[in-house]
């Protein structure tokens, strides 16, 4: 077993016992980069000298001093702030962008020990399904590298599933963690909206961003949401809530857990593979004494449509403060000060970017805003009442992450309604605020599908509960895909 195979327990293990040194997890890490990345291209900037530098001294703290994350190397989504190291948000116009703080994130997993090993590829500005849109790079799903590894963390879920990283950290807006996790065969979280602080993550849509963890167990994504999540005095939207002890709960015991399945979620559009492995997981969890019955979230239709709406127009008001005056790419050869404008956005931001600029801002214009942005919150409501309503009768609800495994590179960039349509199963989440996980629950020809269990406001300790409980009684999680000849 290969280092970056091991869980955190089996690393701080072998780090305790002497059988290798931080130093060599580090380097073993980079050489795992080297062998697999130019086929994945999961990476945008590494941290390789900082990161030896930074191992080195670690490896002098004695063992119990050390945290159960110390040490070990974790990637970063591009759109996460990181002092001294390239920020681009896979966007042309933030080229050479260097930070000169840390996100609140970034700074809780420095104090927890964690290592930076570099920056992960993403669609630009978290705008897409595929990491298609990054101006730098197209990423490529681990277990078939002629299709996507979804987005728009794509490049988060695949280091992880590339082995790597054994932790990234991503954003989710409308399902940019849980899709990507899903085809990627990984498990990935996005936590009650409040929940982690959004400080140093930059804004897409501030009503839904929520930064989250991606690994490749259930107790590794719960040990690392611990380590980022509470209060933030720097961001008013952070909930001061009490975090748990996350792990502390995962035991496997769920007698008498109420799960609620909403009919709509394997309903049309869902394949029969991704149906039936929801299925199947059910009945896994009737086993170990859970009770499964079906209910109906009815606004969930609307869902995508208000999404958009909100998320864009979101967008067209955060994406404003790139001008070309204080940073980033500038265009040159301007006429006056409104051409500089134009130029640097006509230049600096991606096709899909500016479809969202234009659907945004022509929702929040004074002859639609009634029209689409207002009714578009009004139907916001509904859908979380609808949760609301769930919720007090059911302890989770269950159902696909999305409606089909991984698809091929190319095959939907054209066609940005499709694409849209493929987060239909994660953004109502994100609409409500609530918490959900995805973790690996089946194979469709040899790519992962991945199990969506939603849980209430600030309750993820019960949703990891349900999601380890599964994890133990079933071994996809165990499943890598064959890269670098293993």
């Amino acid at each position: 077993m290969t280092l970056l195979e091991r869980s955190s327990k089996e690393l701080q293990e072998g780090l305790h016992k002497g059988e290798f040194k931080l130093v060599d997890l580090i380097n073993e890490t980079y050489q795992r980069i080297e062998e697999v990345d130019g086929d994945v291209q999961a990476f945008l900037a590494l941290n390789k000298e900082k990161a030896l530098e930074e191992a080195k001294e670690k490896d002098q703290v004695p063992p119990n001093e050390r945290g159960p994350l110390f040490g070990l190397p974790i990637g970063i989504k591009d759109n996460i702030v990181t002092e001294g190291l390239e920020t681009t948000c896979a966007s042309k116009i933030l080229k050479g962008f260097i930070p000169i703080y840390d996100a609140t994130v970034i700074k809780k997993i420095k104090e927890a020990g964690m290592i930076i090993v570099g920056k992960l590829n993403m669609d630009e500005f978290a705008m897409g399904s595929s990491t298609e849109t990054s101006y730098y790079k197209k990423t490529k799903n681990p277990w078939d590298l002629e299709r996507v590894p979804g987005g728009s963390s794509g490049g988060s879920a695949a280091s992880v599933a590339a082995g790597e990283v054994p932790f990234a950290l991503g954003t989710d807006t409308g399902g940019s963690i849980r899709q990507p996790a899903a085809f990627c065969g990984v498990v990935g979280m996005k936590p009650t909206y409040g929940r982690v602080s959004r400080f140093g993550a930059v804004a897409f849509a501030s009503s839904l961003d929520q930064i989250g963890p991606i690994t490749r167990n259930v107790y590794d994504n719960a040990l690392l949401l611990e380590v980022i999540a509470g209060v933030d005095p720097n961001d008013s939207t952070s909930a001061d809530v009490p975090v748990p002890n996350y792990v502390s709960k995962l035991d496997g015991n769920i007698q008498g857990l109420r799960i609620a399945v909403p009919k709509e979620f394997l309903g049309e559009g869902v394949g029969e593979s991704v149906r039936q492995s929801v299925l199947d997981a059910l009945e896994v969890f009737k086993s170990l004494g859970a009770t499964v019955e079906e209910v109906s979230l009815p606004h969930s239709k609307y869902a995508l449509a208000t999404y958009y709406i909100l998320s864009s127009s979101e967008a067209s008001s955060n994406l404003a403060r790139y001008d070309g005056i204080r940073y980033g790419f500038r265009a040159e050869g301007v006429k006056n000060l409104m051409d500089l404008y134009k130029q640097t956005r006509a230049q600096g931001f991606g096709d899909e970017v500016k479809r969202r600029i234009m659907l945004g801002t022509y929702s929040l214009s004074a002859g639609t805003y009634d029209a689409y942005y207002k009714k578009a919150q009004q139907v916001r409501t509904l859908i979380k009442q609808d949760y609301d309503k769930v919720f007090e009768d059911y302890d989770v609800i269950v159902g696909p992450t999305t409606p089909s495994p991984a698809f091929k590179l190319g095959e939907k960039i054209d066609d940005p309604l499709t694409m849209y349509a493929n987060d239909i199963l994660t953004i109502p989440i994100n609409l409500a605020g609530v918490p959900a996980i995805s973790i690996p629950c089946g194979f469709d020809n040899g790519l992962p599908l991945g199990l969506q269990i939603i849980g209430k406001h600030f309750d993820e300790e019960t949703v990891y509960r349900a999601a380890y409980a599964f994890e133990q009684a079933t071994d996809f999680h165990k499943q890598t895909p064959g890269l670098g000849g293993k």
